[in-house]
């Protein structure tokens, strides 16, 4: 269990303090938060699921595979015979 400091806007804090026992505001804030927190990891997830299924996007990003070796090979056999690149 970890403490933190946070601000809210002072009417919130006073209707907050009148409605929620002392004893029960971490438990419903941490809620709240943890509802927050899943409600943008799916929407991320959505983000990100839709971008790897997006065919365009494939096909762009296929076209550049050419040239994930670029220079590469060349220069590995470079460092393996010990010459500067």
């Amino acid at each position: 269990m970890h403490k933190i400091l946070i601000s809210l806007p002072s009417q919130l804090v006073n209707r907050m303090r009148t409605t929620i026992p002392e004893r029960q505001r971490s438990k419903i804030l941490a809620s709240l938060l943890e509802a927050e927190i899943i409600k943008r990891e799916k929407a991320l997830y959505e983000c990100a699921l839709a971008v790897e299924n997006d065919e365009t996007l494939k096909s762009d990003l296929a076209a550049w595979d050419v040239t994930l070796e670029d220079g590469l090979k060349d220069e590995l056999s470079k460092s393996n015979k010990g010459e500067k690149a």
